[in-house]
C-alpha cells in the first residue's frame, strides 16, 4: 500500500482539479466525491508493483504526476504513458479488484482524490454518466499506449525527451521538472550518456538547464518544437472522446 497521507481539502489553499472529474456535471461528480478520500503523496512513491491487487483508483489533481512503467527480464524499466490532472490510475477498465500489470510511480507529489473499487462500481452503478466517463477515459488510455509504441518505435531520442519534457511541464503547469538525468534515461528506456548528450544540446540551445535532482524548461514553445507531434495527438483524441461525456438525451 502505497503511503498516502490524509489531507482534507479545507487544507488547501487552492481546491486542486481533476481534469477527468471537471468532465462531470456537478451532481455526478458530488456522487462521485462522497466516495473519495483526499491525500497527498510524495515523489517515488510506488501506487501499484507487478501483481499487486488493485484495491483503490487514484485521481491525480493539480500538478502531481504519475507513470506506468512495463519492467523487462533484464531489469530495464520502460515508462509507457503519464498520467496527470486528466486521468486516474486502476480501476479504469476493470470489475472489481484485479492484480497490477505495470508498476505505477508517483512522478510529481502533490494532492490526489482516492477511491476504493469497490466504491468506484457502485458510483457507476448509481450514475451512468460516471460509468460513461471512466469508459471513454478507458479509450483514451489506450489511444496513449499505442502513441507511444508507435513513437518509441520510430521517432528520435531528442523528439522523445522534448515530447516528454513538454508534456510534463502541461500536465504539472510548472517549468522545473522533479527528475534528473539517470530518471529521464531510466523512464525512455536508454542509456544515461544518450540522455546526457540530448540534454546537452537543450542546454546548449538555451532550451533549459539542469540542477541537483531537476530539469528547468526555459523557452517551452521552443522545446515543443524539437517534439515530436505525439502528443498533440493524443490530446487531440482526448478533447474528442471527453468532451462527449453525456449521451444526449431522449
Amino acid at each position: 500500500m502505497p503511503q498516502f497521507t490524509s489531507q482534507p481539502l479545507a487544507q488547501t489553499a487552492i481546491e486542486p482539479r481533476s481534469d477527468l472529474l471537471a468532465a462531470l456535471r456537478p451532481e455526478d461528480r458530488a456522487l462521485f466525491e462522497r466516495y473519495c478520500t483526499n491525500g497527498w503523496m510524495k515523489a517515488g512513491s510506488v501506487i501499484y508493483q507487478p501483481g499487486d491487487n488493485v484495491e483503490f483508483c487514484y485521481l491525480p489533481t493539480g500538478s502531481a504526476l504519475c507513470s506506468f512503467f512495463v519492467e523487462l527480464d533484464d531489469g530495464t524499466a520502460v515508462e509507457t504513458i503519464l498520467v496527470g490532472r486528466e486521468g486516474a490510475l486502476g480501476g479504469v477498465v476493470s470489475q472489481g479488484a484485479l492484480p497490477s500489470y505495470a508498476r505505477a510511480n508517483v512522478l510529481h507529489e502533490g494532492l490526489f482524490r482516492r477511491i476504493a473499487m469497490r466504491d468506484l462500481e457502485a458510483a457507476k452503478r448509481a450514475s451512468p454518466a460516471i460509468a460513461n466517463l471512466f469508459a471513454r477515459y478507458a479509450d483514451c488510455v489506450m489511444a496513449q499506449v499505442f502513441q507511444s509504441i508507435a513513437c518509441n518505435a520510430v521517432h528520435t531520442i531528442e523528439h522523445r525527451a522534448a515530447k516528454w519534457l513538454c508534456a510534463a511541464v502541461d500536465r504539472t503547469g510548472r517549468n522545473d521538472v522533479a527528475m534528473t538525468q539517470e530518471q529521464l534515461a531510466s523512464m525512455m528506456g536508454i542509456g544515461r550518456s544518450y540522455a546526457s548528450r540530448v540534454l546537452q544540446r537543450f542546454k546548449r540551445d538555451g532550451l533549459l538547464r539542469t540542477r541537483r535532482g531537476g530539469i528547468e524548461v526555459l523557452d517551452q514553445q521552443a522545446l515543443c518544437e524539437r517534439a515530436c507531434s505525439c502528443n498533440e495527438q493524443v490530446t487531440s483524441h482526448f478533447d474528442k472522446v471527453l468532451s462527449g461525456v453525456y449521451v444526449p438525451a431522449d
